[in-house]
């Protein structure tokens, strides 16, 4: 019998067996470590042949790393779930692409945010990650070539969008090549200062306040909400107050060393947000894509249904649509619609045509792969 049927049976397994298993385990370990390594070997020729072609080559294909994550999730059969195989595989990755050219990624912080925590879901741990004050600082910086690319928040499942990302991409010259969903656990943090019965504010962001509102009517009905910048600045305000208390994830808990009061406290089970990346690049075809683009419509009775009525016609999936007022007073309002397919799809081309003919003003945000992880 080969070696990887000798324990195939969990049943017939003692602990005589042990120390072949850990044998086992050994042997897999220095497999495994011989293939990541073939592996990065393979990704520095190609960043060679890349850089020998052209010495500013993009390094970072978002369809490409798309479609490597999915067809792992294809042919993964456990006992590993596929999604925590995929992270394993994204990490790898991002390794052997920092062996290439290092990736700098702006994020809204300061360090310790959700948004920080989508940066490196996305694109690994071995990603530069540069904190920026506001959304329009993320944009800048990437612009500006300080940082290859950006990630932003756009949309909460509890509070609905966020609209200064949406408004900053009515100016802003950069395209969107990916999108994080980011499940949001809230939990209530203290310092090892704070005096937990004498708890009467707590710091927070306002939409973790408002996403916590019915834990906090029944637990702490009488402490001050007090909202700020971001979650991570809530943890960072309460190491020097005794009597203060805030909201925040795992990371900001993490990187301020606060202690979890009180665990998973949002008001609905299914809290996600849904972060945007932003480059300066359109991004390929990869099978599995979303588009997003912002319209201008002339003030006449139908716009809103001359906009839909090509999308419906050739059945293309609408997954939102949001309206904006238009900050140039042209226009009464702008639409953001995402939309199921890339802009280099038959169908998406036409209705894509269409629009530009019927509306005052079109604007092709990007088309990215649907978000894996």
């Amino acid at each position: 019998m080969a070696d990887h049927d000798m324990f195939d049976n969990n049943a017939s397994i003692t602990p005589a067996d042990l120390p072949a298993l850990r044998e086992r385990i050994d042997t897999l370990d220095s497999e495994i470590l011989k293939l990541i390594s073939e592996r990065a070997h393979c990704a520095q020729q190609v960043a060679q042949v890349k850089t020998d072609s052209d010495p500013q080559a993009t390094f970072y294909r978002p369809e490409r790393e798309a479609q490597v994550l999915r067809r792992i999730m294809a042919l993964n059969k456990g006992p590993l779930d596929d999604e925590e195989m995929a992270r394993l595989f994204r990490e790898i990755m991002s390794a052997c692409l920092a062996l290439e050219r290092p990736v700098k990624v702006a994020y809204l912080g300061p360090e310790g945010t959700f948004t920080q925590q989508a940066a490196l879901k996305h694109f690994g741990d071995s990603a530069v990650s540069l904190p920026m004050a506001a959304i329009d600082e993320v944009f800048r910086e990437v612009e500006a070539g300080a940082a290859h690319f950006g990630v932003v928040p756009v949309e909460n499942s509890t509070e609905g969008i966020v609209n200064s990302t949406l408004d900053t991409f009515m100016d802003a010259s950069l395209r969107i090549c990916g999108e994080v969903v980011l499940r949001i656990h809230h939990h209530l943090l203290v310092s090892n200062n704070t005096r937990r019965d004498k708890v009467s504010r707590i710091y927070s962001h306002p939409q973790s306040l408002a996403q916590c509102r019915k834990w906090l009517d029944a637990h702490y009905p009488n402490a001050e909400r007090v909202p700020v910048s971001s979650n991570a600045e809530a943890a960072r305000l309460i190491k020097s107050e005794w009597h203060s208390a805030a909201i925040a994830g795992d990371m900001a808990a993490k990187r301020y060393e606060l202690e979890k009061v009180a665990e998973k406290i949002e008001d609905r089970p299914d809290n996600s947000t849904r972060f945007l990346i932003i480059g300066h690049h359109d991004t390929p075809i990869s099978e599995d894509d979303k588009t997003s683009i912002v319209v201008a419509m002339r003030n006449q009775p139908g716009a809103l249904h001359d906009l839909l009525e090509p999308f419906h016609r050739h059945k293309i999936d609408l997954t939102r649509v949001e309206t904006r007022p238009s900050r140039t007073g042209v226009w009464n309002y702008v639409f953001f619609i995402d939309f199921k397919g890339h802009r280099d799809d038959p169908q998406v081309a036409a209705v894509l045509e269409e629009i530009t003919l019927r509306a005052a003003e079109l604007k092709v945000l990007g088309s990215y792969p649907v978000g894996v992880l």
